[in-house]
C-alpha cells in the first residue's frame, strides 16, 4: 500500500473521530445516554451508532462512486432536514419520559435506536462525504476503504464521548427522579436544537425555496 494512501486513511481515522462529535450527533446521542441505566449500556450505544452511520455512508457511497451518480443540493439538504426531525422526535420522546420508561431501556431496542440514529446521520452526512472521498481518492475500493476507517474513527470517537457523557446519568442510577429530570434536559436540547437546524435548512440554506420552486 502507498504511503500515501496510508497517509490519507489516518487522516480519515482522525476526521472520524472528530465527525462523531459534532453537535448533532452529540445532542442526539445524549438522548439515549439519558435513558442508560449503566455505563456499559450508554457505551455500547455509541458504538451502534457509529456502525450504522458507518453502513449508511458506505452503501450511499459505493452507489454514488460506482456509478458516478450526483447528489443535488436539494437532495442533500432535505436528507440533512431529516436529522431536524430526528432530534424534535427525541427529544419530544425524552421530555415526556417517565421514571419507568427511563429504567426500561436496557434490552436491544436502545440499542437499535442507536443504529438508527446513526443511520440517518449517515444518510444525512452522505452527501459531503462522498464529495470528499471523491476529491482524495481515485477507485472505488480505495473509496470504501476510507469510509471504513472513517467508521472505525467515528465508532472510536462516538464510544469514548457516550461513555463519558454517561457519568452523569448513572452514577445516580439508584434516584429514578434525578435520572428522569436529566432525561427530559436532554430532551429539551434536543427539541430545541432540532427546531434551529431546520430553520437553518429551510430558511437560511434556503431548502424551503428549493422545493418550492421545483
Amino acid at each position: 500500500m502507498e504511503v500515501s494512501l496510508l497517509s490519507v486513511l489516518f487522516f480519515s481515522l482522525l476526521l472520524g473521530a472528530k465527525h462523531a462529535v459534532e453537535p448533532d450527533h452529540i445532542i442526539a446521542v445524549s438522548t439515549l445516554a439519558s435513558r442508560s441505566s449503566t455505563m456499559k449500556t450508554s457505551s455500547l450505544a455509541g458504538i451502534y451508532w457509529g456502525i450504522g452511520h458507518t453502513i449508511t455512508l458506505l452503501i450511499c457511497g459505493i452507489i454514488v462512486i460506482g456509478f458516478k451518480a450526483a447528489i443535488s443540493e436539494t437532495t442533500a439538504l432535505t436528507l440533512e432536514s431529516l436529522v431536524g426531525v430526528m432530534l424534535i422526535v427525541l427529544g419530544i420522546r425524552a421530555i415526556r419520559s417517565t421514571e419507568n420508561q427511563v429504567t426500561s431501556s436496557r434490552n436491544g431496542t436502545h440499542y437499535a435506536k442507536a443504529m438508527g440514529i446513526g443511520f440517518v446521520h449517515g444518510l444525512a452526512g452522505s452527501a459531503a462525504m462522498v464529495l470528499l472521498v471523491m476529491s482524495t481518492i481515485d477507485t472505488l475500493w480505495e473509496g470504501s476503504l476510507y469510509m471504513i476507517v472513517f467508521g472505525i474513527g467515528t465508532c472510536a470517537g462516538m464510544l469514548v464521548f457516550t461513555s463519558l457523557i454517561g457519568i452523569p446519568f448513572t452514577f445516580k442510577k439508584s434516584t429514578l427522579q434525578w435520572q428522569t429530570m436529566l432525561s427530559k434536559a436532554a430532551g429539551t436540547v434536543s427539541l430545541l436544537f432540532g427546531i434551529y437546524y431546520l430553520y437553518q435548512l429551510l430558511v437560511v440554506e434556503g431548502l424551503g425555496r428549493l422545493l418550492f420552486t421545483q
